[in-house]
């Protein structure tokens, strides 16, 4: 799990943000989700062998990040961490395999674009699904929300 750093730039014409070091020649497919409501928490979805990439389009997302130790029957007790992102960050969040991910918007209207490097059809293959409150250390916001 690593960021790759980007950054934005601005003249009279407006702004272009960028990730020049983001590769992305082993991206296969994309999406963007766009949750009904800052209340909704998308997760926990993991995959073995698919990485992929976030990046926020607009607004911002918390976004919680656990390593899977047993596909066959992960650990509750595993550590969870979470991390922020926003458009305003220009960059993107690396997730290689192994790790699954819960996520909230911050704000209305925010949009998160997502990069993977396996096919729709392999990644139906793997495709690790849990309940919310699956991981006891999940992270509880200061609203209490997941």
């Amino acid at each position: 799990m690593k960021f790759i750093e980007g950054g934005i730039g601005k003249d009279w014409r407006g702004e272009i943000r960028f990730v020049n070091d983001f590769d992305m020649s082993p991206v296969r497919r994309f999406y963007t989700i766009k949750n009904s409501d800052t209340q909704l928490v998308r997760g926990w979805r993991a995959h073995r062998t698919e990485q992929r990439w976030f990046y926020v389009l607009s607004g911002s997302f918390v976004v919680d990040v656990v390593r899977i130790d047993n596909w066959e029957e992960a650990s509750p007790d595993l550590p969870v961490e979470r991390f922020t992102l926003s458009a305003a960050d220009h960059r993107v969040l690396h997730l290689s395999p192994g790790y699954g991910t819960a996520f909230r918007a911050l704000e209305e209207g925010s949009e998160l674009l997502v990069f993977a490097d396996s096919s729709i059809g392999d990644a139906v293959n793997d495709d690790y699904t849990y309940p919310l409150p699956y991981f006891k250390n999940r992270i509880l916001d200061q609203a209490g929300h997941d």
